[in-house]
């Protein structure tokens, strides 16, 4: 059986710039929330959110190629690019028809959208679109400049399942180096959804957080005054690899995947099935492909966005999929520091998974200050301060609007 191993990875986030900075921001319990800076908010009800701190696209690319790509796809080359030099890979050393890129976005180039559409209503009627208005908006043209980029002829495409897109990307990446298609891929994800129609459309959802007074606190997963989800921006970036190539070339092996679930709730457009049984299965799936037990499962990093129904029912679906031994693991919402990163989410918190699993450092669930009676107080959510444990085995959860679940088991690698 090939195995898959994690040998580079790279982060663009809310609280870091870069996977050490991001790391440091999660350990240390750095809220990214801040006022919005990328449009006028004065008529909106969320008038906060999670995004980039001291992002300039002219540090990354020239001033007409950054014009050419919506700054969803920037994201993602700059996370990619990061990990591509963390993994210490060469690519002209790499066989190109064994690589490929799996890259997500849950909504894609949604700005570039906004802008072209807004200059075809506001003029005379007029279609001047720019050429590029296909190319930057679709959700794939980020897998496919990746692949340009490294020249990566392997697969190459995106997935989209809403929160749990960039799960899924990473779930495809380790099914086809496991089935001998390709043994490595750049996957990951990006999104850029801080500008009105974001901000507009979640809010008429109700699913967004709109506590403007205390925004730098808002994301409050578990917390009995939660009251939505905070918006997030950015990308982070995987190198999967199997363990035979990483070690014909001798890279650092992080950790390795060793399990993967995918569920529907086959239940509600946003709601989450209440019982947690989409999110019960797909645990269940990713423990047991692994070949092991729910005693065995050290810390989860939870999907955990801070709404009213999502935390209770993953907290049930954790209890009945892990029993007692619920209480003896740790887990944690990063949601609450990077804000959600809706597409990018579930690479985000798988590198932050697998950092845990690196370090032996489980990062916190800030922002709690006020139990909530339906959430049980004896379980280790790792409340506003990050705690050291011996972290062997790992699980990283995303939900998706539509009802879509992955789950990926990450575990400490061992020859």
């Amino acid at each position: 059986m090939r195995r898959v191993v994690v040998t580079g990875m790279g982060a663009l986030t809310p609280i870091g710039n870069n996977l050490q900075d991001f790391w440091k921001g999660l350990v240390d319990g750095i809220s990214g929330a801040g006022l919005i800076t990328h449009f006028d908010t004065s008529k909106f009800k969320t008038r906060f959110a999670c995004e980039l701190k001291d992002y300039d696209p002219a540090k990354y690319f020239e001033r007409k190629e950054a014009r050419k790509m919506d700054r969803y796809a920037q994201y993602a080359m700059v996370a990619a690019a990061e990990a591509v030099a963390n993994a210490g890979l060469d690519p002209e050393a790499t066989d190109k028809d064994r690589s490929g890129v799996i890259w997500a976005s849950g909504i894609g180039g949604i700005e570039t959208i906004l802008e072209e559409v807004k200059g075809y209503v506001m003029g005379d009627g007029t279609p001047r679109f720019s050429p590029f208005f296909i190319p930057k908006m679709i959700s794939d043209i980020a897998a496919g400049m990746l692949s340009i980029k490294y020249g990566f002829r392997g697969p190459n495409f995106a997935t989209v399942s809403a929160c749990a897109s960039s799960t899924n990307a990473l779930i495809d990446a380790y099914y086809y180096i496991l089935l001998g298609k390709a043994d490595l891929f750049i996957a990951g994800g990006s999104e850029a959804s801080i500008n009105p129609p974001g901000i507009g459309g979640f809010n008429s959802m109700q699913a967004m957080s709109t506590n403007n007074e205390e925004f730098a606190t808002a994301s409050r997963p578990f917390d009995v005054t939660r009251d939505g989800f905070v918006i997030g921006e950015g990308a982070g970036a995987l190198i999967l690899e199997e363990l035979g190539h990483a070690k014909a070339r001798g890279a650092r092996i992080y950790a390795e995947v060793v399990g993967t679930g995918l569920t529907a709730d086959a239940y509600h457009i946003t709601a989450p099935h209440p019982d947690g049984m989409g999110a019960i299965n797909v645990m269940k799936q990713a423990i047991t492909e692994a070949g092991l037990t729910p005693a065995d499962v050290d810390y989860i990093n939870l999907h955990g966005t801070a709404t009213p129904l999502g935390d209770i029912a993953e907290v049930k679906a954790i209890l009945a999929v892990f029993g007692e031994h619920a209480y003896k693991m740790n887990i944690s919402s990063t949601k609450s520091m990077t804000g959600h990163l809706l597409g990018a989410a579930g690479a985000v918190e798988a590198i932050a998974t697998i950092m845990a699993v690196v370090h032996d450092i489980v990062p916190p669930t800030i922002n709690f200050r006020n139990p909530d009676p339906a959430i049980d107080k004896d379980l280790n959510l790792t409340l506003n301060k990050a705690q050291e444990r011996t972290v062997n085995v790992a699980l990283s959860n995303n939900f998706g609007f539509g009802g879509h679940n992955a789950s990926i088991l990450i575990r400490k690698f061992m020859e």
